[in-house]
């Protein structure tokens, strides 16, 4: 039986899987009823994983495929690296489309999941404004239309907290009158690293709970409750206490452990290690071996990730302290997170329409 004692809030396949091989304390071991394929594509790496229902109940996901795409192109305001990371994006949701026999011409249903007026969650409603949106088009003006464009419209249902009906109820009613093909649900995400919140966009054909990224979930979107085939765009754009924390006394070891790296070096023996300006990457190779981490940091430095995140946990949740948090530039990254988004979007649904050159976009 799956340990329920304490689980770490994310909503990515990728690090699910992790925290089973963490728990499982065997860095080697196949999990059963998982298949994962890693690559890269230029400069973007992607990560595929294909659970089945052995998998779901092993690592907590829905069975189903998980296309996650790793890019640091928002933080690091690379326009060009924005406009390949969007191009990644497209072909792996025409992946999944073709995938699940999503016909060429089938009309869809974009909905931007989330509440507008609060930044780290207004990932879904800012996306979908920039969609190209044609279904209007088909109905009053099809003789404008030209081929290689599709049926597309989109939706903000806005959150139950605001609208007080539930989100998948929206959907649903939408659905029944418009009839779509298919649905593309976007939507903020939680992460259990740092380094992720605005670095990972996860595709997936598994369908998604509203509202999951904070914990508050909702009725799922998915194929067996919308009766189409559901494909959920997710970001994390948050991270709760926990993980800051445990993350920062991770660094804190790496930088150690890096650091006595350096003075082993005959370069760097008459160099303090503060004025130590060189490469400021740290990496697992840096962490110090246990024995070391423990005569500094006593117990702490004795802990696994698992039992870390746990202590720390027991810490900051009784004083309300396990606060979500998102970074402070995180206005520009939404902003161009949707921007990047809408561009794969449309040249995904439109066969017609090539992804702009950034370059030329300005917040």
């Amino acid at each position: 039986m799956k340990d329920q004692s304490f689980e770490v809030r994310t909503d990515l396949a990728v690090e699910a899987k992790d925290m089973y091989v963490e728990k499982e304390k065997n860095k080697e071991q196949q999990i059963a009823g998982v298949k994962i394929n890693e690559k890269r594509i230029g400069n973007i790496e992607v990560t595929n994983v294909e659970v089945d229902e052995q998998g779901a109940n092993n690592i907590g996901k829905s069975p189903g495929s998980y296309h996650t795409v790793y890019s640091n192109a928002i933080k690091n305001q690379d326009t060009k690296s924005q406009e390949e990371t969007a191009k990644v994006v497209t072909k792996q949701l025409i992946e999944l489309m073709d995938k699940n026999e999503v016909a060429k011409g089938a009309s869809g249903l974009i909905v931007g999941l989330g509440n507008r007026n609060v930044t780290p969650d207004a990932l879904g409603p800012l996306a979908i404004d920039k969609v190209l949106v044609t279904n209007h088009l088909f109905i009053h003006e099809p003789q404008y239309v030209q081929d290689g464009y599709r049926k597309v419209a989109t939706i903000n249902p806005g959150v139950m907290g605001v609208t007080g009906i539930e989100t998948s109820d929206i959907i649903k009613g939408v659905i029944e009158k418009y009839k779509p093909g298919f649905v593309i649900a976007i939507d903020a995400l939680a992460s259990r690293s740092i380094e992720r919140v605005n670095a990972t966009i996860q595709l997936s054909d598994s369908g998604i709970h509203p509202g999951s990224g904070v914990g508050n979930k909702r009725k799922e979107l998915s194929k067996e409750t919308l009766g189409v085939p559901v494909f959920a765009i997710g970001v994390p754009t948050v991270v709760d206490a926990v993980t800051i924390t445990s993350d920062a006394i991770d660094y804190v070891f790496k930088h150690i452990g890096k650091e006595w790296r350096e003075k082993d070096k005959p370069s760097k023996s008459l160099t303090p290690a503060g004025l130590n300006f060189g490469d400021h990457s740290l990496s697992e190779e840096d962490l110090p071996p246990i024995e070391k981490r423990e005569k500094i940091f006593g117990m702490i430095g004795a802990l696994d990730e698992q039992e870390k995140r746990a202590l720390m946990k027991e810490v900051l949740t009784p004083l309300g302290h396990n606060l979500m948090v998102t970074p402070k530039e995180i206005d520009g990254y939404i902003t161009d997170m949707a921007h990047l988004l809408a561009e794969a979007l449309n040249a995904a649904m439109h066969e017609n329409v090539d992804i702009k050159n950034f370059a030329q976009y300005t917040r």
